[in-house]
């Protein structure tokens, strides 16, 4: 599928962790010829450089370092993606158990999370983007001409994520030590003060916890369509 001729559109979708978001996302921009940006990514990188610099326990610091750090994505010759930092390759360090059990308490940080939006929102001027994080689709793009929020369950996206582990070369994390990260960090996203994620009334829901890949990407690409055809409809009034 390949909807260059037709008008670049903002796909923002939104979930939970570990829920396949980000691979649907990526393969789906990849489909349309779009551009795109893993926001969590984004939070990611700030919590590595937090790590690195022993910031973890001095929020006000970090904040003051914002300045400091610069965060951008190459796209690779196999046509994969990787997220820099300082233009450092950091893509697998920032897939850590140790980066994901302080990503979710640093994406709560007001300053943080307004100094990402803010570049999110850059990213995006152009459109013809897809971006997948928590808050896409109801704090950084309210107005994306389509909004998807995914789902499946804990147990699902723990089994998914320690495979994606063990695919990597960690076979020292547990499917347990998985699942419980994975509950914490819904907690967190969910009840933070800052942007909490939740589904926007005008986004289509996708639970992917028995779907095949391919029947995903027909999910996507049917809603993809039928947006565009919307889109090309109300221009034609």
């Amino acid at each position: 599928m390949n909807e260059t001729s037709s008008p670049k559109i903002i796909i923002a979708i939104d979930g939970f962790s570990s829920s396949g978001k980000s691979t649907m996302a990526k393969a789906l921009a990849k489909r349309l010829g779009y551009r795109y940006i893993d926001s969590g990514a984004m939070y990611r990188a700030v919590t590595l450089y937090a790590m690195r610099h022993g910031l973890l326990g001095d929020i006000a610091a970090l904040v003051s370092h914002l300045d400091n750090i610069d965060i951008n994505f190459r796209v690779n010759p196999d046509g994969s993606q990787s997220t820099l930092l300082n233009g450092e390759d950091v893509e697998r360090e920032i897939r850590s158990m140790e980066v994901s059990a302080h990503v979710s308490d640093i994406a709560t940080v007001g300053e943080i999370r307004r100094a990402m939006v803010k570049k999110q929102q850059a990213l995006g001027a152009d459109k013809g983007i897809v971006m997948d994080g928590r808050d896409i689709t109801t704090v950084v793009f309210p107005d994306a001409e389509l909004k998807i929020f995914v789902d499946a369950s804990d147990e699902t996206r723990a089994k998914r994520r320690f495979n994606e582990l063990r695919a990597k070369g960690d076979s020292d994390t547990s499917y347990e030590q998985i699942l419980e990260n994975i509950r914490k960090r819904d907690f967190t996203d969910t009840h933070r003060q800052e942007s909490p994620m939740f589904k926007a009334p005008d986004a289509v829901s996708l639970d992917n916890s028995q779907m095949s890949i391919e029947e995903q990407n027909d999910f996507l690409d049917n809603l993809v369509k039928q947006r565009l055809e919307g889109i090309r409809n109300e221009s034609r009034r």
